[in-house]
């Protein structure tokens, strides 16, 4: 009798340590790497340092409207960044810091606006259609608004 019991709890322990073995390793192995940062969110950024440098530029009389362009797209490159990738946490990010104001603004807008052409302009061949739609239109409505600078 004696010998049943042992064989009996043997038998216990090696179905317990079959079945723990799954969960040790599911346990053990390191979470997959983050995905690389949305290509998109850049472009926002720069829409939105954009929208700064040509709300401080009172004496050029389009420029109230740049901002507000460049305003819109970079809200609309954001919200399609959180579509596609939820922010972890309910609570807003840090405001950006405002960068110092160049010497010559709206040089500096011009050329700004000619980089922004350039890197949507680059992007739109790798994204799929519905990003590629949109980020198109940015790369159209910023050769518009560097036209309108001159």
């Amino acid at each position: 009798m004696g010998r049943v019991i042992s064989e009996s709890v043997s038998r216990r322990r090696v179905l317990l340590a079959v079945a723990a073995a799954p969960l040790a390793v599911a346990c053990t192995t390191e979470p997959p790497p983050p995905p690389p940062p949305d290509p998109l969110a850049a472009l926002a950024a720069q829409a939105r340092a954009d929208a700064r440098l040509a709300e401080g530029l009172t004496a050029v009389p389009a420029a109230a409207e740049i901002a507000k362009a460049r305003g819109t797209h970079a809200s609309l490159l954001q919200a399609e960044v959180d579509r596609e990738r939820p922010p972890l946490s309910s609570t807003a990010p840090p405001a950006p810091t405002a960068p110092p104001t160049p010497p010559d603004p709206l040089a500096a807008l011009r050329t700004s606006l000619d980089e922004a052409v350039r890197e949507a302009s680059a992007l739109v061949a790798s994204l799929p259609s519905y990003r590629a739609g949109l980020v198109g239109s940015v790369a159209a409505g910023c050769a518009s608004l560097r036209e309108v600078l001159g």
